[in-house]
Order: C-alpha cells, then structure tokens, then sequence
C-alpha cells in the first residue's frame, strides 16, 4: 500500500502541478512507470483508485484520461460514503448541514436573481396546501438544491449535495410521526423564501438555521 500510495501522490502532484491538465491523456503505464521511476503494477494500483475516485477516466482500448475534476464529479465517493451510513451518524450529517447550509443561503440571498425567486415560489406553490410527506422532502431536496446554486459557489454546492440522500429517510420518518412537522416546514420555507427575495441574508440564515435545528432536535429524542 506503501509504494501505491506513492504512486497516487505522485499522479495528484503532476495534476496539481499543471503537467497534467483536465481531460489530457496519460503516458502510455510503461513510460509513466519509468517517467516516474514506479513499477508498473503500483501505477496500474494507484491509477484503479484515482478512477475509483473520479479523478482519472479508465477508457478501455483509448487510454487513461484525467476528468474534468468537476467538484460535482469529486464528491460523488462522499455522497457514496455517506449513503452507507448507520442511523446513530445522521445526526452528524445534520450537524454538518447546520453548518454549510446557513451559509449558503446567506450567500445566496446577496447574489439571487428575481427569476430564480420566481422559480422557487413556483416550486413551493405546486405542492398545494396538504403534500405528502414525501413530495415535501422531494421538494426540499429541490429547494436547497436551487438556493445553494444561486450561492454561486460550486464547491459548497456539491458539498451540500452530497449531504441530503442520506438524510432523506429521517426527514420522511420525522414527516409521519411528528405533529404538524409538514405544516411547520412549508412554514420555514416561506419565510427562507421571503428573506432571500428582499436580500435579507441574515435572516435567510436564521432561519435555514431554525429549519435544519428543528430536525436535528427531533432526530436526538428519536435515536
């Protein structure tokens, strides 16, 4: 694991070097291996897991390629990460939400646009006055999904991506057991809403704040 470790700084330094550059083609493995003075087989071991991460495009017949290095394409091994999650660690998902999802929407009530407002009215407008618990937790997927985009910073979008799958469940469970939980997040969305439409961004944040707490809170009496 030693010299594949090696193998794989040794990849990640030519990629953030700038010698190698998103979508440029490898070496041919024998004259990488020398290049980089590897056997062969660590390279063929670091190249698995740097594709396994999303960092390298294996092409079979073509070559191996870096990706684009979307942050988008990065994190889909934390969001698989997190899918495989036990019940007693969503709380720690919701502790790290609490913290980026504030921020985004304090961010994204300085630079949203009134058409992407308009379009989260629209969203939160076809879900009627009774939903169901799971076409309300579908639409706050949506609805952060679109506040963290207008925040305009990618990295923190994808981040904040790859936390909701794994705290779907426990949203869908809170929905059916607790009392008037659907009401009071229509509720919450409205008034996140309504501070993002007027540039209020510290009470968007306060209240995206009030939004993720009431969940964790419920999610502590119920583990």
């Amino acid at each position: 694991m030693a010299v594949t470790d090696e193998a794989i700084g040794r990849i990640k330094a030519m990629i953030v070097s700038g010698e190698l550059r998103p979508g440029d083609r490898l070496p041919r493995e024998a004259d990488l291996a020398a290049l980089l003075g590897l056997s062969r087989n660590s390279l063929r071991e670091a190249v698995k897991a740097l594709s396994l991460l999303n960092v390298l495009d294996v092409r079979q017949g073509d070559g191996t390629y870096v990706s684009t290095l979307e942050p988008t394409r990065l994190l889909e091994a934390v969001s698989f990460l997190l899918d495989l999650h036990r019940d007693d660690t969503v709380l720690e998902v919701f502790q790290v939400r609490a913290i980026l999802e504030p921020a985004a929407v304090a961010l994204a009530a300085r630079r949203i646009a009134a058409p992407q407002v308009a379009e989260l009215r629209a969203l939160l407008a076809g879900l009627g006055d009774h939903p169901t618990v799971e076409e309300l937790v579908a639409a706050d997927v949506e609805f952060h999904r679109r506040i963290a985009e207008a925040a305009g910073n990618s990295v923190l979008c994808s981040l904040i991506d790859s936390l909701w799958g794994p705290t779907a469940r426990a949203r869908i469970w809170r929905g059916i057991t607790q009392r008037g939980a659907v009401e009071r997040t229509m509720a919450e969305h409205t008034a996140i809403l309504d501070a993002l439409a007027a540039g209020d961004a510290e009470t968007a944040r306060a209240w995206a704040t009030v939004h993720i707490d009431g969940v964790a809170q419920w999610l502590r009496t119920a583990l």
